[in-house]
This record gives structure tokens, sequence and C-alpha cells, in this order.
């Protein structure tokens, strides 16, 4: 029998031992999520029995690499695919035991303060994370001197005026607005002060894998990989980010609740 030899990437030895298969099975974006999951780990000190929130999961893929190459126990969260799809993925990959699906909003996540010694996201941020005051309330969840990593589609630098010409047709779609540079993405963290930021790069000659995914899991989305091969790594390409958490960062809880303050007053004037 001939050895499928799709997704077999030099690059990423630990995701090409995955059967192509399973991963096109477990396609949730427009990133292989085990290749971006492989180079995020690069720069994570991950050891086995922490506890790892994978935010913005997709279809699991990500969470149980995580769980199988480094040990790691995983709360696989997402609000748009299902917590039930996910768990029986983990059934049959054998790692029910330390990866958890939920169904979860990255805006209202249901853990208690200081719970993860790190969290990942992979090819999902730019939906939540551009929010000026987003990371605060992401960074509650990890311990001091925990990592937050992301790893996903952006630029090699920020876009200033006009699209370029060969990225047009493509931009015109919403997701593109959202994505930024690692620069960006370390002034936007550095800023807060909340997290000392130990890895802000791009991943070298990224825009060829983000073709080469493409023309194997959507080989008709003939705009996309145009704009992708035509720009050639000159705007676009894959991001990673990694912060640890300051100890000495200060960190304000949530409002969830107000009290009842009303009193009773006149609305306009003369009528006392």
């Amino acid at each position: 029998m001939a050895v499928d030899g799709r997704l077999v990437c030099g690059r990423f030895p630990r995701a090409s031992t995955y059967h192509p298969g399973w991963v096109l099975a477990g396609v949730g974006s427009a990133a292989n999520a085990l290749w971006l999951t492989e180079w995020l780990g690069e720069a994570l000190d991950l050891r086995p029995g922490m506890r790892v929130l994978d935010l913005g999961c997709g279809r699991a893929m990500s969470s149980v690499f995580l769980r199988r190459e480094f040990g790691v126990q995983v709360w696989a969260a997402d609000l748009w695919f299902s917590p039930t799809e996910n768990l029986r993925r983990v059934r049959d990959a054998g790692v029910e035991d330390g990866v958890f699906p939920l169904h979860a909003d990255a805006r209202a996540l249901p853990f208690a303060a200081d719970f993860f010694d790190a969290v990942v996201s992979v090819d999902s941020f730019f939906y939540y994370g551009t929010d000026d005051l987003y990371l605060n309330t992401l960074a509650r969840f990890v311990k001091p001197g925990g990592r937050i990593g992301i790893a996903q589609a952006g630029l090699s630098g920020e876009l200033d005026g006009e699209v370029p010409a060969h990225l047009r047709d493509w931009w015109a779609q919403d997701r593109p607005w959202c994505f930024h540079s690692a620069a960006w993405w370390r002034r936007h963290w550095e800023r807060t002060g909340i997290l000392d930021i130990e890895t802000a790069d791009t991943l070298a000659d990224g825009w060829r894998f983000w073709v080469d995914w493409l023309k194997v899991v959507a080989p008709d989305n003939a705009t996309e990989i145009a704009a992708v091969e035509d720009d050639a790594g000159r705007h676009l390409g894959y991001v990673r980010v990694v912060g640890r958490r300051r100890a000495d960062a200060p960190l304000d809880d949530p409002v969830v609740s107000i009290p009842i303050q009303y009193e009773q007053r006149p609305l306009l004037r003369g009528s006392e």
C-alpha cells in the first residue's frame, strides 16, 4: 500500500507523524493547526502535568497534539465548535484522560484566577485579542510566571495607506482587517505591563506553508491562493508571540454585578 505523503513537512516533524485523513477531518480554519501548534510549542516551556487552556481550539486537533506531544492537561475551549464532537475526537485519539472539551466564549471564560500554567491560541486570537482591554481579562487565568502564546495568520509589517493591488480581491473579506504583525502584537501586549514578551516573530517561509495547506484543504479557493502566492511573503505570513505573566502586574477583577443604588428623585425642576 502506498504511503499517503500529504502534509509531510520537514519543518514540522511532529505534525508530520499524524495521518492526513485525521488532520483533514478536523479542519477548522485556513491554517494547519498542527503546524502552528508545533511552532508555538517550540517557544513554550511546556512540561507534563501542566494545565493549559487551548483558547479557540476549533475541532481540538491542537489540544490532542498538546496532550500527546507534551503530556500537558488541556482545556479545549471554543465558541463555535461542538464540545460533544470534540470529545468524540479526543476519545478516538486516546487522550480523554487529559483533554477536556467545553463550550466557552473567550470574553466570558468560566475559570478561577491563576488556574492555568499556560494559555495557547492557534489561529483564532485575532478574533477577540485586538481589544485593548482583553489581555487583562485573559491574564487573570494564568499563574504568575505562566505564559500566554499565540500563533496565527498575520502580517510581516503593518499596512499603511491603501491595500496593495494584488491583495484587494481577497482583502475585501472581513477577516484580514484584524491581521497584524508580530511587532504590533508585541506593542499591544507590552504597553499593558502585564507580560514580559519573550518571543515575537514571523515564521520563515510562512506564506509557502499557507499556500501548501490551502491547496490541500481548499483548492477551489482561488482568490486566497492567488493573493498569498502573488504576495510571496511581502506582507502575509504567520506570526507568533509569547509572553510571561509578570508577578507584579496589577490585574483588575471583572465587574460581574453592580449593587442596586436607585433612589427616587424629582425628574423636572420645580416638581419637588
